[in-house]
């Protein structure tokens, strides 16, 4: 598996599905569909969304601080 980082290319709002479906080796496409359709039950979900926006580093930023 690959660090989870938010990819700097194919990404639609944060980059948070992309750098999700990179780690785990499945489609960009598939883990948004998943994504929108976990939505729709009750949860956090959108609040998750929002702080792994904010909490992982994008692609560039995480090869920078790897030793």
């Amino acid at each position: 598996m690959t660090a989870l980082a938010r990819p700097t290319n194919g990404r639609m709002i944060g980059g948070v599905c992309a750098a999700l479906a990179k780690r785990f080796g499945t489609s960009a496409t598939t883990m948004r569909v998943i994504f929108v359709l976990s939505c729709l039950l009750p949860g956090p979900q959108f609040l998750l969304y929002i702080a792994l926006w904010v909490l992982l580093p994008t692609e560039g930023k995480a090869r920078q601080a790897a030793w």
